[in-house]
């Protein structure tokens, strides 16, 4: 069975699509599709629906990666559902876990930005109200902590990438 992956932000249309498919495509690049698989929720019902938010889907498009998907929201199945829950900041963090007060899956909950190698900010900070350098920077952000993410899920279940990166 695959290691299952889901990434949370508030409205699931800025940051959490953007780790979901930055993840999605360096899973690819690694030839682990079959062993990873990822998926994306909000803690808010905002933009249940709604595509992931065009000026992030541009800053993802200069480094040749589109963001595809849907909004939904954090619900408690996917505690069960999923190995790991990334949110993107502290917020996120606590929201997912005061829907787990017997705190049962707490450790299956982690800060997206623990993962980075090369940043040392603690949370992905939300570009949504903010110009484009916010949305490039949560990019190369992301672009970070899943590669870290990545090299963290292949050590700890002994995977071997069949692809060179």
């Amino acid at each position: 069975m695959a290691y299952r992956l889901l990434f949370v932000c508030l409205g699931n249309i800025c940051r959490s699509p953007s780790a979901e498919n930055i993840m999605n495509h360096l899973i690819r690049q690694a030839g682990l599709e079959c062993e990873i698989t990822c998926d994306s929720a909000g803690t808010s019902s905002y933009h249940i629906g709604s595509p992931p938010d065009r000026r992030m889907n541009a800053a993802a498009k200069l480094r040749g990666i589109e963001l595809v998907g849907r909004a939904r929201q954090f619900e408690r199945a996917d505690f069960e559902e999923f190995n790991l829950i990334l949110a993107m900041d502290i917020d996120n963090f606590e929201a997912i876990r005061s829907i787990d007060p017997a705190g049962t899956y707490q450790d299956k909950v982690r800060l997206m930005c623990d993962f980075c190698t090369e940043h040392s900010l603690r949370e992905v900070p939300d570009p949504y109200y903010g110009g484009t350098e916010g949305f490039n920077f949560v990019i190369d952000l992301l672009l970070d902590a899943c590669q870290g993410l990545l090299d963290f899920v292949i050590q700890e279940q002994n995977l071997t990438p069949t692809s060179a990166r």
